[in-house]
């Protein structure tokens, strides 16, 4: 199938640069209030059982957050707001709502280092004074700690019950952020120092120990910004692995990690789940001006929580709901998603890509029964839990297997992996080139004229759904670890200039 260009008309031009803007980039940014508040923003969300050998019987959750993060972003780099609620949600029973919510809450102590400068103690304008090799080491400046809650049922029904260490203990260390060679060291240096940083924990209500990271890593996610922003300005049949195509490969971001035996998310006899991260801050907030002397004075919060960050299958904030829409689809919960239906059943991304390229004929089966699946019921056969209640979140079903790394398809259920995206996501699924592929009738194809997914629609309703459509960005499971935490050391600030 070839697709042509043509050029767009003005008004055509707007509405697409208004879609493309919050296109692709796995919520970096895609709603407008969230854009201003970056620290609360998440960016990707994956869940996947683990697919290290000696961990089979456990599932790995990370939550993504704080897009776009240059390495060299000092000198204060990036903290996670202590004023935030981060959480983690888990649907065991299929009824749209939380019944296992993991709420992590951070704390920043400055320890204020000072050094005599003629005759004065002066507070240093760093967060460290000298190389940092450990854990809450002297030279940090800043301390970043974090605690782990573990809510059952209503995520505000209960202060729940905190995470704790093998000793007893409840507070972690948070790595500082991988500011440079001179800091940490050269070679695996950082590495060495981040694995400090994983801890053996014990869940209340688990009967096995768990894992638990939380630190900065190089953005796992691939996607061709820059051209896609641009009005889908690349050859969407092209080579799917272009030399600098990645416009996120210089990035970092800050993930939260788990990794739970798969027993404790799972309820009775039902082994699919559901899982989303959200992100909430106090509704009031005042400004003191001016601030008091000391670290982060210069807000009061108080008042109920309220959310404002909500991500779980990738890319549905930006590409399936309307500009009008984010804010509100980020303060939502899942069990209120049918005011957001008619954004799947009749979706105006692939009307879009047919107007950049008009080869490209969009699906013709209205309502897009086989959107709903992939998004907001989990597919017949894969991962759709019996009775469920239509809600767009990411879903597994944890009796599949995991696929050993060497053994992955980038591309999932749609590649012959059943481990893979839509079943859950893995750092190596090639997200941006599946749900393009999706969005333009795929899973219309993949189930043939017999219909075997139970999606509603066949290939002659989907003219575009077998277009090998890519970014060029290529996503492998090649490029990262095969154990937690599973995604990759971050990129430094700069590199040691030192003989």
């Amino acid at each position: 199938m070839r697709l042509s260009r043509f050029p767009v008309r003005p008004c055509v031009a707007a509405l697409c640069a208004v879609v493309a803007g919050g296109a692709f980039a796995s919520s970096h940014r895609e709603a407008p209030s969230i854009a201003g508040s970056p620290k609360l923003d998440a960016t990707d969300f994956y869940m996947f059982r683990s697919y290290d050998p000696a961990r089979s019987d456990y599932t790995t959750l990370i939550a993504d957050y704080q897009p776009d993060q240059s390495p060299s972003g000092g000198p204060n780099y990036f903290a996670m707001d202590p004023n935030g609620l981060y959480e983690i949600h888990i649907d065991n029973n299929g009824d749209a709502r939380e019944d296992i919510t993991f709420q992590f809450r951070f704390r920043n102590t400055l320890r204020d280092i000072a050094l005599p400068i003629g005759g004065k103690s002066t507070s240093i304008p760093l967060v460290q004074a000298g190389g940092i090799t450990a854990p809450n080491q002297g030279t940090s400046n800043l301390r970043e700690t974090y605690t782990v809650s573990v809510v059952r049922g209503d995520r505000r029904g209960s202060q729940g019950s905190l995470v704790t260490k093998s000793d007893g203990s409840t507070e972690f260390d948070k790595p500082t952020d991988n500011i440079g060679e001179k800091t940490f060291g050269t070679g695996g240096a950082y590495a060495a120092y981040a694995a400090q940083h994983i801890y053996d924990v014990n869940i209340p209500g688990c009967g096995a120990p768990a894992k638990v990271f939380v630190g900065q890593r190089k953005d796992p996610f691939a996607v061709a910004l820059g051209p896609i922003f641009d009005l889908i300005n690349l050859n969407p049949l092209g080579n799917t692995d272009v030399p600098g195509a990645d416009y996120l490969a210089g990035k970092n971001i800050t993930s939260l990690e788990l990794e739970v035996p798969t027993a404790c998310l799972t309820t009775g006899g039902s082994t699919i789940i559901g899982g989303w991260t959200t992100s909430s801050v106090r509704q009031g907030r005042l400004i003191a001006s001016p601030p008091k002397s000391g670290y982060q004075t210069a807000a009061i919060n108080g008042g109920p929580w309220a959310q404002v960050s909500r991500l779980g299958m990738p890319l549905v904030n930006e590409v399936v709901i309307g500009l009008k829409d984010k804010d509100r689809f980020n303060n939502s919960q899942p069990k209120n998603d049918g005011q957001f239906l008619s954004y799947v059943t009749n979706p105006a991304l692939p009307a879009l890509i047919e107007t950049l390229f008009p080869s490209a004929k969009a699906p013709t089966n209205f309502p897009r029964t086989d959107l709903v699946a992939a998004f907001l019921t989990g597919i017949e056969g894969l991962n759709k839990p019996a009775n469920g209640t239509p809600s767009e979140m990411l879903r597994l079903e944890t009796k599949i297997p995991p696929t050993p790394k060497d053994k992955q398809s980038n591309f999932g259920v749609a590649g012959g992996d059943f481990a893979g995206f839509p079943n859950g996501r893995r750092p190596g699924d090639d997200i941006v080139d599946i749900e393009l592929r999706v969005a333009m009738g795929a899973l219309c194809v993949l189930t043939g004229n017999e219909d075997k997914f139970k999606v509603g629609c066949r290939p002659s309703d989907a003219p575009a759904g077998g277009a090998p459509l890519t970014d060029g960005a290529l996503q492998s499971p090649a490029q990262f670890p095969a154990v937690f935490p599973y995604l990759n050391t971050p990129l430094p600030g700069a590199v040691s200039s030192a003989p």
